[in-house]
């Protein structure tokens, strides 16, 4: 309107000699007080420093508070990851630790739960455009001509990333590049992206044509559910498997064997008829609590929930079960790993730091797979309802 005045909005406080102190976090709540009217006193109680927070958050002003529970002991038979571990989760959903603590019993007295580490690989994928096609075929023989100088322009920039490959995929004039690393104990975007963007920069410099290329082409799918992780791994690959005894399956979670391994082939076809990324009963939901309690990037859970259960009915009637998890992404080191808390409970799990990477990832597994079992009862058994209503959101 017409000679209206306009107001500057209120800018958020900050400093930008020394941003995270109890003071400044202070002041933004006053800020955000004096622009609401809400007082955030639950979300000022926190227990660190907040000078151990650079590099994870900007303009702090205190913690979400998400209950956590414990549940265990899960017991794991894994390359690395051997005995029993107690396990933090960390959620709002009422019955989810007394779930998984449920299959990790029934896990536990059948003798554990096998963990396995099949592959590992972290991806940037840029895409370079050509003129024509010819000259986008010619130009990936290139790269793998000179794949050596381009891994050698990528490490120097990691002290723990390696490049084990260079896909290739072709789309008119265009060659979209998935660069494939092994990145430690850290889960590996910024270090992959990082070491790509060198690698790029390097083709430019020496490809005896113009080129122009995007950092990230698409076909990476960083934080999306994508088929081609499902096929070609991101993050780990990892594969739980346990033999479950007929006894105690009908024991503990009262359903016949025989009754499981007939509604898993109910349930696989329904799932494959609305095209479902998983074909596992809630992976996510363990998976994403652990996370939160772990200091884990908890958007990588729209990959890492991807899930394929194979299962077969044995002879003597116990039922071997396994979950492929194709896309698990975790670190034991940097990132959210470090917080206070965080660190605390990866210490618990004896996951924190260089080296723990692939325990923490066979553990992640088993909790997935204790979690499956102990769904699939309550389902089969009647139970899933009313454990929602006694311990669940729907209380009085």
């Amino acid at each position: 309107m017409d000679g209206a005045v306009i107001h500057e909005p209120a800018r958020i406080p900050r400093d930008r000699a020394n941003d995270y102190t109890h003071q400044m976090a202070a002041t933004r709540r006053e800020f955000i007080c004096e622009q609401t009217g809400v007082e955030l006193s639950h979300v000022a109680q926190y227990s660190f420093d907040p000078s151990i927070l650079p590099g994870n958050i900007e303009q702090f002003i205190g913690v979400a508070q998400v209950p956590m529970g414990l549940a265990g002991p899960l017991r794991v038979n894994g390359e690395h990851a051997q005995g029993d571990f107690y396990v933090p989760l960390a959620t709002s959903e009422g019955s989810l630790v007394a779930s998984y603590n449920r299959g990790m019993r029934l896990l536990a007295e059948c003798g554990g739960v096998k963990s396995t580490v099949v592959e590992e690989s972290m991806q940037r994928a840029p895409v370079f455009i050509l003129s024509d096609a010819l000259e986008a075929r010619e130009f990936g023989q290139w790269v793998v001509e000179n794949f050596e100088k381009l891994k050698q322009a990528a490490e120097a920039t990691t002290h723990s990333g390696h490049l084990i490959n260079i896909g290739q995929y072709q789309v008119g004039p265009l060659r979209y590049l998935r660069f494939n690393y092994t990145t430690g104990d850290a889960a590996g975007q910024n270090m992959t992206g990082k070491a790509t963007f060198a690698a790029c920069e390097w083709i430019k410099q020496n490809y005896s044509r113009e080129l122009k290329y995007v950092l990230s082409g698409g076909i990476d799918t960083d934080k999306k559910h994508s088929h081609i992780n499902m096929l070609l791994t991101r993050g780990k690959r990892v594969v739980a498997e346990a033999v479950i005894r007929k006894d105690l399956f009908k024991s503990l979670m009262g359903v016949d064997t025989k009754e499981l391994f007939w509604a898993r082939q109910v349930q696989t076809a329904g799932a494959f008829l609305a095209g479902s990324s998983s074909i596992a009963g809630h992976a996510a939901n363990g998976l994403t609590a652990l996370f939160i309690a772990t200091g884990q990037d908890v958007a990588n859970i729209a990959e890492s929930q991807a899930a394929i259960s194979y299962s077969q009915l044995l002879d003597n009637g116990d039922y071997y079960w396994s979950i492929t998890l194709t896309s698990l992404i975790v670190a034991t080191y940097g990132g959210g790993t470090g917080l206070a808390t965080q660190k605390q409970c990866l210490e618990m799990l004896g996951c924190y730091g260089n080296g723990k990477a692939n325990k923490f990832a066979e553990i992640c597994a088993a909790m997935v797979l204790a979690g499956e079992t102990s769904l699939a009862g309550a389902v089969l058994h009647g139970d899933w309802v009313q454990a929602h209503e006694n311990l669940g959101r729907n209380r009085p």
